[in-house]
C-alpha cells in the first residue's frame, strides 16, 4: 500500500473517463489530467492540474490510470508519446481501457522495467456505471499491485481479481461477447414479437419476469424501444471488442460462431453508417436486413 494519498495521473477524459474523473476527485485523490483534445479536461481545470503531453501527466504520480478507445492508443500513450519511460520508480500502472491480452503483457513488462508495476483493469457497467460508481473491475496483474490500487478500485466499483496480467482482458472479451450476443438476440426478439402484432414494451416487461430476463433486455430492450441511440457505449467499440474476441479465440484455436455473426452484424451496422449510434442499435441493422422497422406496437398481419 501507499504510505500517503496517490497522485493519480488520469490519460483519458472520454464517455467513460470523465465520470471515473469526477469520482476520484469527490474521493478526495489529487489528480493530475491529460487528453489529446485538452477542452475535455477543462471542466476540472480549478480541481485538478492539466497536463501538456502523458509523460508530464504521469512525472509526479503515483498511479496512472488510461482509459483509452483502443489499444493502439494505449500503445501510442504509454510507448510513442514516452508515458512508460516517464513514470517514477515504484508507481503503478493501471490501464482500465479495453486492450488485447498480449498488449497488456508487453506494457506489464515494458512498465517493469522502469521499475513500476502493472494492472490491467477493463472494466464493465459503460457511462451510467461509471457516474454511479457501480463499475465491475476485472483486474490482471499480481495480488499485491491489486492491493494497492483498491483505494481507487473502490472510489469506481468493485474489483474482482481475475488472474495474473492479461486476465482481465480476457474477462472483458468474455464480457463483451456476452453482451453483443444478448444484444442480436433481444433485438430479434423483440423484432419478431412486433411483427406479429405484439407490442414490444409489453414482450419486454412480460419476458422480465422470466428466464429469458436480463440486464440487455432491462435496459438496451427499453433503449430500442424508446428508439434512443444515444452513445453509452459506442458501436465501433462494440465492434472492436468482438473483432479482439475473435483474433483472441483463434490464437487459441478455438471457433465461436455466436461472436462471429454479431461481429459481422456489427460490422455491417458500422459500415453503414452508424459507428457511433450505442451498440443497442444493433437493431438498426436488422431493421436494414428486414427492410422494416419495429415501431412502438407491432405491424404485422395480426396488428
Amino acid at each position: 500500500m501507499f504510505a500517503h494519498s496517490p497522485r493519480i495521473a488520469f490519460l483519458g477524459i472520454g464517455l467513460m473517463g470523465t465520470p471515473m474523473t469526477r469520482n476520484l476527485l469527490d474521493a478526495g485523490f489529487s489528480m493530475t489530467l491529460w487528453n489529446r483534445t485538452t477542452s475535455k479536461c477543462e471542466p476540472f481545470a480549478s480541481e485538478a492540474t492539466i497536463a501538456g503531453t502523458p509523460a508530464e501527466a504521469v512525472a509526479e504520480a503515483d498511479i496512472v490510470i488510461t482509459m483509452l478507445e483502443n489499444g493502439q492508443v494505449v500503445d501510442d500513450v504509454l510507448v510513442n508519446q514516452g508515458a512508460l519511460a516517464a513514470v517514477k520508480v515504484g508507481a503503478l500502472v493501471i490501464d482500465m481501457s479495453s486492450v488485447q491480452p498480449s498488449l497488456a503483457r508487453e506494457h506489464a513488462e515494458l512498465a517493469a522495467e522502469q521499475g513500476a508495476g502493472y494492472v490491467d483493469a477493463p472494466v464493465s457497467g459503460g457511462t451510467v456505471g461509471a457516474a454511479d460508481a457501480r463499475l465491475s473491475i476485472m483486474a490482471g496483474g499480481s495480488e499485491a499491485d491489486i492491493e494497492r490500487a483498491l483505494p481507487v478500485f473502490n472510489a469506481l466499483g468493485k474489483c474482482t481479481r481475475i488472474g495474473p496480467v492479461g486476465a482481465g482482458q480476457l474477462a472483458k472479451l468474455a464480457n463483451q461477447a456476452i453482451v453483443g450476443i444478448t444484444i442480436g438476440a433481444v433485438s430479434e426478439a423483440l423484432l419478431l414479437a412486433a411483427k406479429g402484432g405484439a407490442d414490444p414494451a409489453a414482450v419486454r416487461e412480460a419476458l422480465m419476469g422470466g428466464f429469458a430476463g436480463s440486464r440487455i433486455l432491462e435496459l438496451h430492450g427499453q433503449r430500442m424501444i424508446d428508439r434512443d441511440f444515444a452513445p453509452g457505449a459506442p458501436a465501433r467499440i462494440q465492434l472492436k471488442d468482438m473483432r479482439m474476441s475473435l483474433d483472441e479465440a483463434r490464437a487459441e484455436n478455438l471457433t465461436l460462431p455466436l461472436a462471429q455473426q454479431v461481429h459481422n452484424e456489427y460490422l455491417a451496422l458500422v459500415a453503414n453508417g452508424h459507428s457511433d449510434v450505442d451498440h443497442s442499435g444493433l437493431l438498426l441493422e436488422l431493421e436494414h436486413l428486414n427492410g422494416s422497422l419495429m415501431g412502438s406496437l407491432g405491424r404485422g398481419p395480426k396488428h
